[in-house]
């Protein structure tokens, strides 16, 4: 069926030239007009400047290790980002150097289950109109990881002394707030004049983690205009005490401008893999929510998975455009989820573009767990990895690797997707990074195309009785992740399905570009992105593709950029076939999603990426750079 997509809020005749939102536009499309570069001279990139910030945790000590997973913006000739220890840096475009840079003295000593990461800053007043009419001199915002909303002059990176108690404010005012477990990792989202906010909440270390609340503060005076709980307070009798906490929104929100919307990415109830103290379908966790930019009145909600016992998080932002059919056009929003799901629902009703069905799931043997007993199957487009794995199927670089594997897999319950937690030991397929993760994905509204990068990394689960976890000899039988769920029946144990060399044991590959035609809801192409064969070691032969995060952007000269990959190389795709055509190496990994701009004075584009490595694989070199690429 014919169709044709339209990008919300950017231009496309080429004369864009910032950068002024985390995607681009306020709806995340992340497509930029700039064709300065192209399929034609792309491979001549080279570096034009580094900016090295200077800050690097290892995770020795009392700091957890940092990831470097910024994505600045530019705006009024400016370049803007944050650093792993929640520094704002404000840059020359052209040139790299440093105009001003501001330290909220982060506590960095505090236990940040994510570690040390922030993915950006927001501005205000948003370009385009505002909505009192009034002109206001720009601000920066920034989320803190110690959780504080910080306001500075954009102009001189100055706190604004009108905005809270000495330009911040405290975000710490939640429901069972603990130092540390509650925190923030990506920017704020700005709509008309407020400033709104999420969370990152640790996983799994008790029930009752702190509140997931969504707030929104008046941009210049910094007070609390609303607040939204994803999981509100039980208030009807039940059998048992009902307790849980987070469904969080820990991940970037998109933004409708012109019909005043906010759409809010949730994760998971707390515990993430234990659910029998809090019964039924959880709502609106695991969801895409439509909040009412004026009160944060839910204007819809859809829910992606039901009572979730898989860590099945809305980790990517939320993707807004226009869908022309039959002859009218539909606005949409695209959400997808770590299970390799994809949904397209119209953005006015919450309603999907194409169909979802109920169907049946594997059940709980767990005493005390109630499963949902169906989840929501989109019927296009299909899911973009893998979700079951027969034991047969394991896969090794020899044949001791492959052995293990299968012993591996033989050992646990599998029954494909949705398969719940057991005593035994449960098959997650998809593991915990997704399918899509935070990664997100891109969209070409000239192309229909949406380019989204997907990991195929299952992981092994297994709920431990109370007594048996408080017997720390029981914690020594096998590696891996032990968590407490203080407060639930079961501890928790889990790791990713890896051999003894650490590549993992299902068949390559491990991680994929992949581009799928929204107009049809089907996969236009896939190609493995990326090496493996440097994790952990030298392993000479390895398949391409390779576990990433930090997602792609396109361009209207028709090219996917994208890093991300455990390899350090930033690459670019022609997104018509899939071919690479070019890549470059990093100082490090660039776990982060690149961004591009034109200098107004230079009239040259240029590609930006930061390369620090991964927060999770100490494996991996670590870096401080911002490398800057752009034509001789």
């Amino acid at each position: 069926m014919a169709a044709m997509f339209s990008a919300l809020g950017s231009s496309t005749d080429g004369s864009a030239d910032d950068w002024p939102y985390y995607g681009h536009d306020a709806g995340g499309m992340r497509y930029s007009p700039l064709t300065q570069i192209n399929r034609d001279n792309v491979a001549r990139l080279k570096v034009a400047w580094i900016f090295h910030t200077g800050e690097i945790s290892d995770g020795r000590g009392k700091r957890k290790r940092s990831g470097f997973e910024t994505t600045p913006i530019l705006i009024d000739g400016t370049l803007y980002l944050t650093t792993p220890f929640n520094r704002v840096i404000a840059l020359d475009p052209e040139t790299g150097k440093q105009r001003w840079a501001y330290d909220p003295k982060t506590k960095l000593s505090w236990d940040y289950g994510d570690g040390l990461i922030n993915r950006g800053v927001a501005i205000w007043p948003a370009p385009g109109p505002d909505k009192s009419g009034e002109s206001a001199p720009r601000r920066i915002f920034e989320a803190t990881l110690d959780a504080r909303l910080i306001a500075l002059d954009a102009a001189t990176g100055v706190p604004c002394s009108g905005f809270g108690a000495g330009g911040q404010v405290s975000l710490r005012k939640v429901a069972r707030y603990m130092p540390g477990q509650y925190h923030m990792t990506s920017p704020p989202t700005v709509i008309d004049d407020l400033v709104v906010v999420g969370s990152a909440i640790d996983d799994n270390s008790r029930v009752d983690m702190p509140s997931g609340v969504v707030r929104a503060f008046d941009a210049r005076s910094g007070a609390l205009r609303w607040s939204w709980e994803p999981i509100p307070p039980n208030t009807k009798p039940l059998a048992k005490t009902w307790r849980t906490g987070a469904g969080n929104a820990w991940s970037i929100m998109a933004v409708d401008a012109e019909r005043h919307l906010i759409f809010v990415p949730t994760g998971s109830a707390s515990p993430d893999y234990y659910g029998g103290l809090r019964p039924g379908d959880n709502k609106w966790a695991d969801s895409i929510v439509a909040l009412r930019a004026e009160t944060g009145e839910v204007a819809w909600g859809f829910q992606l998975v039901h009572h979730d016992l898989w860590d099945y998080d809305c980790a990517c932002p939320p993707l807004l455009a226009t869908l022309k059919r039959k002859g009218r056009d539909i606005p949409v929003v695209i959400q997808g989820n770590k299970t390799g799901f994809l949904y397209v629902l119209n953005r006015e009703t919450g309603e999907p573009v194409f169909p979802v069905e109920e169907r049946p799931v594997p059940q709980s043997d767990v005493p005390g767990e109630i499963t949902s007993p169906t989840q929501p199957f989109p019927l296009a487009p299909p899911p973009l990895v893998p979700q079951q794995i027969s034991a047969d199927a394991a896969w090794g670089a020899s044949a001791a690797e492959r052995e293990a594997c299968l012993n591996r897999l033989r050992a646990l319950r599998n029954e494909g997707i949705f398969t719940p937690p057991s005593l035994r030991g449960t098959l997650v397929i998809p593991g915990n990074t997704g399918g899509m993760n935070w990664s997100g994905y891109a969209f070409d509204p000239m192309r229909n195309l949406l380019l989204v990068n997907v990991n195929n990394l299952p992981a092994k689960v297994r709920l431990i009785p109370r007594a048996e976890f408080e017997d720390r000899r029981h914690r020594d039988a096998e590696d891996g992740g032990y968590t407490a769920q203080a407060g639930a029946p079961y501890g928790l144990f889990r790791n990713f399905l890896q051999a003894p060399s650490d590549l993992p044991c299902c068949p390559p590959p491990w991680g994929m570009l992949a581009a799928v035609d929204l107009a049809e809801g089907t996969i236009r192409w896939q190609v493995p992105l990326g090496s493996m064969q440097e994790f952990g070691g030298s392993h000479p032969g390895t398949p391409a593709g390779s576990i990433s995060l930090g997602g792609p952007i396109v361009t209207a000269a028709g090219l996917a950029f994208i890093a991300g990959t455990t390899d350090p190389f930033i690459r670019a795709f022609d997104v018509e076939t899939g071919r690479e055509i070019w890549k470059a190496r990093l100082p490090a990994s660039g776990a982060a999603t690149p961004m591009t701009y034109m200098t107004k004075t230079g009239g040259r584009q240029f590609l930006v990426i930061a390369a620090g490595g991964h927060s999770h694989v100490r494996e991996e070199p670590q870096s401080d750079a911002v490398v800057a690429f752009a034509l001789p």
